[in-house]
Formats: structure tokens, C-alpha cells, sequence
């Protein structure tokens, strides 16, 4: 009689684990309503120009855009408070974050200002796509303020600046999940996604600014008294004339230091993550 016959139990193979990737911010309904009410004041504040009846009074307002949409900043802080208090935001996540925001901080000084040389954009993809669109967000528009902080480029574009990063973060944790997309494919995908939302990034910070050329005489600046179709002829111009080359630029330097570096990066991310354990609780134990 074997030991088996005798009632002895087999032993138990081990069974395959699927292992979710754990979000260190997760979007509830507060974070959600509060990112839409930021979402929608921050696409009016970019786009009025473009809308503007012109028969309107907002043309003659173009000048105090910057301070009236400069309570942007509040509203960001908001989200960001409301996205952390919801999430129960722990310390091991908030050791990360302030690594990726000054990590990326340090980066954008490198080539700020030089054809649009800025590998800050790569590592928030990369971040984003890793971390979810909630870390995301908040990551993008800690970083933007924190580099704002250490290049002396606090301004009433900075609220502009900070959404439109959050945004272009959140946007790569919403891309197809990691167990569908690895390998060459996901490097495909981020850096086509890098390189879209690298032009993206250039256009709407180009539409905060477009209204203060109004001054000029020139065929490209805003002008109150058009409609949508010559205004946005004449955007389209601006675009082509002042920002083109730094958007290419900045668009160029995010695709190939996805593919160059992307691979190594996300594993690190992704190790960070699974060593982390942000879903799990801190327990500590007597001696």
C-alpha cells in the first residue's frame, strides 16, 4: 500500500497567480468629478479664443486671460488633495512620487529651450504608463511645478503649463493594459504616443499664448473681431511659424529615448512597483 492509498494527502501543485498591477492612485468618484470640473475650466481656458463670439467683450480682455484663469493653480491643488485623501495616498507612494517629480525636474533643464531638447516627456510616458492615470496626473503636474520652482519659470502660465502635463501623463495610463501590450509592441505604442502627445502638448500651450499677440501687426496673431475659421487659419500659422520646430524636436527626443531606454526604465518601474506593494497594508511587528 503506498502512502497515497493510505489517506495521506498529495502534494499540491502550485497554481499559476495572475499578479494585477497595483495602482499607487486610484480615481475615485471624488478625484473623477473633481479632474472633470479642472478638465473643463482648463479646455475653456485654453480654446475661449477660438470660440470667442466676435461681438463679444472677452476680446477685449485678451490681457487678463493669464490672471483669470490663473486660479487654475487652485483647482489643480484641489484635485491633486482630493486624489490623494481618496486613494489613502501612503508613504511608500509618496516616496515615489517626489523621486519621479524631482527625477523629472532635473531632466527638463538639460535641454530647456534648445530645439525642444526636453527627456522629461519620455520618463512621464513611461511613468504614466506603469504608475495609471491617477499617479500619472498627479506626477505630471507635481513635476511641472517643481521645475517651475528650480528654473525661476513661475508665471501665470504655470497653471496652463501643470494641466497640460497632467493631461499628457494621465493620457499614457489610459493606453492598453501591460498584460495585452509587452515587448516591442508596447515601445511601439508609447513612443507613437510620445510623439503625438508631444505635438499635443506644444498646440494647447500655444493657444494660451496665441491671445497676447493681438498687439502685433501680424497675419498670425488673434484677432478678436474674426470668426472661428480665420482664427483658426491663423493659429494654425502661429503654430507652424513659432513652435514647429521645438514640438518636432521635443517629439523626436521622447521617440528614440523610448525605444533606447524604455525597456530598462519600465522594468525598473515596474520592480519598484511590485516591491512596493501599494495595495498592501503596513503592519508592524513587536520584537
Amino acid at each position: 500500500m503506498t502512502p497515497h492509498d493510505a489517506g495521506t494527502p498529495a502534494p499540491s501543485r502550485p497554481r499559476p497567480v495572475t499578479v494585477s498591477q497595483a495602482r499607487p492612485v486610484r480615481l475615485g468618484p471624488r478625484s473623477l468629478a473633481a479632474l472633470a470640473l479642472v478638465s473643463a475650466v482648463g479646455a475653456a481656458g485654453f480654446a475661449w479664443p477660438l470660440f470667442a463670439d466676435p461681438g463679444s467683450q472677452l476680446g477685449a480682455h485678451a490681457q487678463d486671460a493669464p490672471w483669470l484663469f490663473a486660479g487654475l493653480l487652485v483647482l489643480l491643488v484641489a484635485v491633486v488633495t482630493a486624489t490623494i485623501s481618496e486613494s489613502g495616498l501612503g508613504p511608500k507612494a509618496v516616496a515615489m512620487l517626489g523621486v519621479l517629480a524631482a527625477t523629472g525636474a532635473a531632466l527638463r533643464p538639460m535641454g530647456a529651450g534648445t530645439a525642444g531638447i526636453e527627456p522629461m516627456f519620455f520618463l512621464l510616458v513611461l511613468s504614466g504608463r506603469v504608475l495609471g492615470p491617477g499617479f500619472g496626473f498627479v506626477l505630471g503636474a507635481v513635476t511641472m511645478f517643481a521645475s517651475a520652482l528650480l528654473t525661476g519659470g513661475v508665471g501665470p502660465w504655470l497653471p496652463f503649463q501643470m494641466l497640460a502635463m497632467g493631461w499628457f501623463a494621465l493620457g499614457a495610463g489610459l493606453l492598453p493594459g501591460p498584460d495585452r501590450l509587452r515587448g516591442r509592441g508596447e515601445a511601439a505604442v508609447l513612443a507613437g504616443y510620445g510623439f503625438l502627445a508631444s505635438f499635443a502638448y506644444g498646440t494647447v500651450m500655444n493657444l494660451a499664448g496665441w491671445p497676447f499677440m493681438s498687439a502685433l501687426a501680424s497675419g498670425i496673431a488673434f484677432d478678436p473681431h474674426a470668426g472661428l475659421a480665420a482664427n483658426l487659419t491663423r493659429f494654425l500659422a502661429y503654430c507652424m511659424a513659432t513652435s514647429l520646430g521645438w514640438d518636432l524636436g521635443r517629439a523626436v527626443v521622447t521617440v528614440v529615448l523610448t525605444f533606447v531606454l524604455g525597456p530598462a526604465v519600465l522594468r525598473a518601474l515596474r520592480r519598484a512597483t511590485r516591491r512596493a506593494a501599494f495595495e498592501s497594508p503596513v503592519t508592524f511587528e513587536g520584537p
